[in-house]
C-alpha cells in the first residue's frame, strides 16, 4: 500500500479556512497520519513515540510543581514536603514526575541501543542520530538540576561533587564553577539558577525533538533489515502505527503505574529525605540510576595521563568524551551494512557493548573498594576501545550475510534462501 502526497482536503468548513491561511493542519496530517513508514517496523520503533509522550508527561507535572515550589534553600525542602501533604493530589504529581524522569530515560537509552542494533545512525541519518543525541545531553543537563531542587541531602552534596569537576578545566575552572555557584559555594544563588533552568531546558528538548522528527521524515524511518526500501513497502503511519504505538503506550503506563503507586522511591535515594547539610557528608555520595556508567568512567581514571593530564582532568575528559564519541559513530562504524542481522561478528559484539555498560553502572553504584575500580577501568577502556578500535576495524574485516532485495524476503518462505528468516 502507498500513500499519497497530495494536499489533504478537510470537511470543516473552519479547518479548512485555517488551513488555507495558515498549513498547521496538513503539515500535521502529512508528517503524523499520512507520513508513508516501512511495513516492517517492530515494537522496538514504538520507543520513539513514547519518549515523546513521556517528555509531555513531564512538562505538564512539572508545571503543576512549579506551582508550589520555592526555590529557595530555606524553604524548597519544606515546599516539596507540602506538595506531598497538603496540595490536592501533590503526592501523585511529585511521584509522577520523579519516576517519569526514569522512564524517560528508559525509554531513550532503549531508543538508542535500538538504533545502535539496526545501524539506524547511518547515511543518509547522521544528522537525526547526532540530533538524539543532543536530546540526550539535554535530559542529562535536565535531570541533574531537577535532582537539585527538593534540596535533600543528595541534592546538596550531589551538585557541590558535579559542579566541582569543572575546576579541573586548565586556567576557566574555577571561574565555570563561581558561574554555575552563583557564588564561592553551592547556596541560594545555586537553587535559584538550576530552578529557572529545570525549568527552561525541557522547553529546548522539545525544540530538538521537533528537529530529529523532521530530520527522520526527510529520508524516512530506517527498519529491521536495514535496507532502503521502495514505495510500495510503504504504508501509512495511521491506522497501522497509530495502533501498534498505542498498545505500546498501554504496556508503557503498568509499568509507569506499577513505580508510581507502588515502589515510588525504590529508583531514589534514602538520604535526600534528609534536608540539606553542608556540614554532614553522606557516606556514600552517588548520581541518579541514569548516570552512574558516566559516574563509573568518571571514577575510573585514578592516575595522571601521561604524566601532564591530572587524574581528576582525565576523569571528566573521559566522562564527557564518552558521550561526544556518539557524536562520530555515523564515520566510526565502516560497514555498508546497517542491521546487525546480517552481521553475525557485530551482533555478538552489541550485547558484549551492552553488558559492559551494566557492568559500568554497577561499579558507578558500588563504593571503590576491592576489585571494583580495576573492573571499572578495564569496562571503561573496553566502551572506548568498542567505538574508536573494534568498530572501524570490525566494518573491513567482518563478512556480512547477503541482503535480501527488499523487505519481503525476510518475511516470505523461500527455499534455500539464507535470508529467509522470520522478521524480528
Amino acid at each position: 500500500m502507498s500513500t499519497e502526497t497530495a494536499k489533504p482536503v478537510f470537511k470543516n468548513g473552519i479547518a479548512r479556512w485555517i488551513d488555507d491561511r495558515l498549513p498547521l493542519l496538513s503539515w500535521a496530517q502529512a508528517e503524523f497520519v499520512d507520513y508513508p513508514a516501512p511495513k516492517n517496523l517492530n515494537y522496538w520503533w514504538n520507543f520513539g513515540s513514547l519518549a515523546g509522550i513521556v517528555l509531555v508527561l513531564q512538562i505538564l507535572t512539572g508545571l503543576f510543581l512549579t506551582m508550589h515550589y520555592t526555590p529557595h534553600t530555606a524553604m524548597a525542602f519544606d515546599s516539596v514536603e507540602h506538595i506531598m501533604r497538603d496540595v490536592n493530589y501533590g503526592w501523585l504529581l511529585r511521584y509522577a514526575h520523579a519516576n517519569g524522569a526514569s522512564m524517560f530515560f528508559i525509554v531513550v537509552y532503549i531508543h538508542m541501543f535500538r538504533g545502535l542494533y539496526y545501524g539506524s545512525y547511518k547515511a543518509p541519518r547522521e544528522l537525526l542520530w547526532m540530533l538524539g543525541v543532543v536530546i540526550l545531553l539535554l535530559m542529562m543537563a535536565t535531570a541533574f538540576m531537577g535532582y537539585v531542587l527538593p534540596w535533600g541531602q543528595m541534592s546538596f552534596w550531589g551538585a557541590k561533587v558535579i559542579t566541582n569537576l569543572f575546576s579541573a578545566v586548565p586556567i576557566f575552572g574555577e571561574t565555570i564553577v563561581t558561574w554555575l555557584w552563583g557564588g564561592f559555594t553551592v547556596d541560594n544563588p545555586t537553587l535559584n539558577r538550576f530552578f529557572a533552568l529545570h525549568y527552561l531546558l525541557p522547553f529546548a528538548i522539545f525544540a530538538v525533538v521537533f528537529l530529529h522528527i523532521l530530520a527522520l521524515h526527510q529520508f524516512g524511518s530506517n527498519n529491521p533489515v536495514g535496507i532502503d526500501i521502495t514505495k510500495k513497502d510503504k504504508i501509512p503511519f495511521h491506522p497501522y502505527y497509530t495502533i501498534k504505538d498505542a498498545f505500546g503506550l498501554c504496556v508503557f503506563f503498568l509499568v509507569y503505574a506499577a513505580f508510581v503507586f507502588f515502589a515510588p522511591n525504590v529508583l531514589g535515594h534514602a538520604d535526600n529525605y534528609i534536608p540539606a547539610n553542608p556540614l554532614v557528608t553522606p557516606p556514600h555520595i552517588v548520581p541518579e540510576w541514569y548516570f552512574l556508567p558516566f559516574y563509573a568512567i568518571l571514577r575510573a581514571i585514578t592516575f595522571d595521563i601521561f604524566w601532564i593530564i591530572p587524574a581528576k582532568l582525565g576523569g571528566v575528559i573521559a566522562m564527557f568524551g564518552s558521550i561526544a564519541v556518539l557524536f562520530f559513530l555515523p564515520w566510526l562504524d565502516t560497514s555498508r551494512v546497517r542491521s546487525a542481522r546480517f552481521r553475525p561478528i557485530y551482533k555478538w559484539l552489541f550485547w558484549v557493548f551492552l553488558l559492559d555498560c551494566v557492568i559500568l553502572g554497577y561499579v558507578g553504584a558500588s563504593p571503590p573498594e576491592g576489585w571494583l575500580p580495576t573492573i571499572g577501568l578495564l569496562a571503561t577502556i573496553y566502551y572506548f576501545a568498542h567505538f574508536l578500535i573494534i568498530l572501524p576495524l570490525l566494518g573491513k574485516l567482518e563478512r556480512p550475510l547477503p541482503l535480501p532485495d527488499s523487505i519481503n524476503k525476510p518475511v516470505l518462505p523461500s527455499s534455500g534462501a539464507a535470508s529467509a528468516q522470520p522478521a524480528e
